[in-house]
């Protein structure tokens, strides 16, 4: 499989795996993917320790980072990280840190110390504390990508990052957002479904994919959003796209760091399992439903803030059902980001096994729709 996008990048394969996990970045790419590694959640010292690691063990294969900032969210504008700190921290209401802590509790998730991973829980979810991580990625010699997560990219440093050689890429879920990142000078854009894993528009995949092809040509496009195995793939690159963004597929994988018990309530959801909710980063994000989700919304309880109070509120609880997956009902409440294609998702797999599996897969969709054709 060859395209544009595979010779600017330097793959065998326009699929693209995007993960928090080391490991998995360097076995897809190592497969002929591109690993794609999700810097939110990181401090700048953590990521560079990252991707320290990625840099010995990928020998010379690409790679690429992905970061966020946000189109809009509270107190934009601000870039000292300190003072935007202390503005949201005065934002955010007590009875949401109470209630927070009241549901962590009611299922038996332990605490755990403050270690000071990351500031206030600001994670990487504003242009102020995203800067820094971009800083760290670029002048990698095999880090050949950067994606914007939310929204457009600042102009100024879609600049930074074509001066320095890299590609930039961007995710979408509506045409206008499209359009705009094309209008910003973004490379690659990434057209995710309603069905996707993470923040994600209203628009299925199915109907959004061809649309934004059409409208940002000749921009190269990736399919994401209910990519699950090789004849999904051929589907979407059938619609005229370059390639495909794939995320939920890597998340019980063996090289995954998620631990048995998170993995196992992929295994045992449906696909009818996940819903759109702001309860943990205050976007829409599709997760798999659980009584956090539900608590969120129920009449009388506090409403989910916006981005980043939200995540500001809830980072506590995201290390805490990472760390105790296993202990008493910590799925209950934990955050587990997933797609719709969690339905597909039954068992551990190397990375290698599920790069194998969407070739063939793909191969064998190609070869049985040219059987179909008469003889000319």
């Amino acid at each position: 499989m060859k395209n544009a996008i595979c010779e600017q990048l330097g793959i065998e394969y326009p699929i693209f795996a995007f993960t928090h996990c080391r490991d998995v970045v360097v076995e897809v790419s190592k497969a002929g993917g591109l690993g794609m590694l999700g810097a939110v959640g990181f401090t700048v010292e953590q990521l560079i320790e990252e991707l320290n690691w990625i840099d010995e063990h990928i020998g010379d294969k690409p790679y690429g980072v992905d970061i966020v900032i946000p189109q809009k969210y509270e107190g934009m504008g601000e870039m000292d990280a300190g003072k935007l700190l202390e503005q949201l921290e005065s934002m955010i209401p007590a009875e949401h840190r109470v209630f927070a802590e009241k549901l962590l509790s009611d299922h038996g998730v332990p605490g755990i110390e403050d270690d000071g991973t990351i500031e206030g829980g600001l994670a990487g979810w504003t242009e102020a504390t995203a800067r820094p991580l971009l800083e760290a990625s670029l002048g990698r010699p095999n880090m050949r990508m950067i994606a914007n997560a939310l929204g457009t990219p600042p102009v100024d440093i879609i600049e930074e990052i074509h001066a320095s050689g890299r590609l930039v890429g961007a995710l979408c879920g509506k045409v206008k957002q499209a359009l705009a990142h094309k209008k910003a000078g973004v490379d690659i854009i990434i057209a995710q479904g309603y069905e996707g894993g993470g923040h994600t528009g209203e628009v299925g995949s199915i109907v959004l994919w061809p649309q934004i092809i059409e409208a940002v040509a000749p921009t190269p496009v990736l399919a994401a959003g209910g990519i699950g195995n090789g004849k999904q793939m051929a589907a979407a690159m059938a619609m005229g796209a370059a390639g495909v963004w794939t995320g939920s597929l890597w998340l019980a994988v063996e090289e995954a760091a998620a631990e048995p018990a998170q993995k196992e309530s992929y295994f045992t959801a449906t696909s009818e399992d996940t819903v759109r909710s702001r309860s943990y980063t205050g976007k829409p994000c599709r997760m798999l439903r659980n009584e956090w989700t539900q608590a969120w919304e129920a009449e009388g309880n506090p409403k989910p803030l916006g981005m980043p109070l939200q995540g500001m509120v809830t980072f506590d609880a995201i290390k805490r059902t990472h760390r105790y997956a296993g202990v008493g009902e910590t799925q209950q409440v934990a955050f587990n980001p997933i797609g719709q294609v969690v339905g597909q998702i039954d068992r551990v797999q190397s990375c290698r096994e599920v790069m194998r599996g969407l070739l063939t897969e793909y191969v064998e969709a190609i070869d049985r729709l040219n059987a179909s054709l008469p003889d000319v």
